[in-house]
């Protein structure tokens, strides 16, 4: 049986070069921002701190602490 993910948020598990797909979703939430962003468009997340990124602007602002 084929399960749709309608608008619900993914639960990810953010590696070195990709992510696992622990629950499944249409999209995962920015960490910094807390806008969606579909999993399609996902591109910038921390491993250390398995969170995602809505843009590299976005992420470079976390990791400096700004």
């Amino acid at each position: 049986m084929l399960m749709k993910s309608g608008n619900q948020a993914a639960q990810l598990v953010f590696g070195p070069n990709g992510f696992r797909v622990m629950r499944p979703g249409n999209h995962v939430t920015c960490a910094v921002t807390g806008e969606a962003i579909p999993l399609e468009e996902l591109r910038y997340w921390s491993v250390d701190r398995q969170e995602a990124y809505a843009s590299p602007e976005v992420a470079t602002r976390r990791l400096l602490g700004t």
